[in-house]
């Protein structure tokens, strides 16, 4: 078979649908897994409206590669990556399938930019720790793209545009981070306390929070750009590029929607982004 049939088989395999929805969830503490929380019930509420998805693609914090890697395994392994929380959570496992075939399919699309067919890393937290509260029975399969941590910001925007037929394909794109996370000025004697900033979290979530409503994605672009609040909400980029990414998938007319608008632990928003 030469490639352009075998692209044709690979692309008939997911039929045309209405277009995806596309979310940016703001994913926290890896307890959110199992916890009951106004968070977790974020994400149940949003389950509820979205299309079913014929596959969901997914673009974590925690996969931070040198150049861009995607899972093309059949059944990807439930990761642990994380320490010091109960024994109740490592025992968490989401048996969701992979997808070989939307993996492939992916890295064409892709193209020029070289991506690497992955066999080995499965499903971080960032992955399952909140898709597990969309689709609790695991009955959707689950591939990951990686994040190139040498590339800056306004490349993963425009990578994200070349994933946009996938949407019509029935592929729920999810990017998941924490739009400001900076552990190291982390509160945690104050985590529970109801929605807790810092001024400059509080500065840096409505100043973002303004820009995403504006549509004024190129001043995120450029976030290092735009003062001191941003700076510290945003002390390295894996926590959240994979909001550019879902930004870099919204059409013109495409409505914007915030929820889990929240800070936590002072240093931390739970901020997530649904568009539609």
């Amino acid at each position: 078979m030469n490639t352009l049939d075998s692209l044709h088989t690979i692309s008939s395999t997911f039929s045309s649908t209405e277009k995806m929805p596309v979310l940016f969830l703001g994913h926290g503490s890896p307890m959110n897994a199992i916890e009951e929380n106004q968070f977790v019930a974020g994400f149940r509420n949003i389950a509820k409206i979205l299309p079913q998805p014929n596959a969901i693609l997914c673009i974590s914090a925690h996969w931070f590669t040198k150049g861009t890697k995607i899972t093309a395994m059949k059944m990807p392994r439930t990761i642990h990556d994380f320490g010091g929380f109960p024994k109740e959570l490592f025992d968490i496992q989401y048996p969701a399938k992979g997808n070989p075939h939307l993996a492939i399919e992916t890295k064409e699309l892709l193209l020029p930019t070289e991506i690497e067919l992955d066999q080995e890393w499965g499903l971080d937290h960032g992955a399952w720790s909140v898709i597990k509260h969309l689709y609790p029975d695991a009955n959707v399969p689950v591939i990951q793209l990686s994040i190139d941590y040498s590339k800056p910001a306004q490349y993963h925007y425009d990578l994200a545009k070349k994933l946009s037929s996938l949407r019509h394909k029935g592929i729920l794109i999810i990017g998941s981070g924490n739009i400001i996370h900076n552990l190291r000025l982390f509160d945690f004697a104050n985590f529970d306390k109801e929605n807790y900033g810092f001024d400059w979290a509080i500065e840096a979530r409505e100043k973002i929070n303004h820009f995403l409503l504006d549509n004024n994605f190129q001043a995120l672009i450029d976030y290092d750009k735009q003062g001191k609040a941003l700076q510290l909400a945003i002390p390295t980029l894996d926590h959240y590029l994979p909001l550019i990414y879902t930004l870099g998938l919204k059409e013109k007319k495409e409505e914007l929607i915030l929820f889990n608008d929240k800070l936590v632990g002072g240093a931390a928003s739970m901020t997530s982004v649904r568009i539609v």
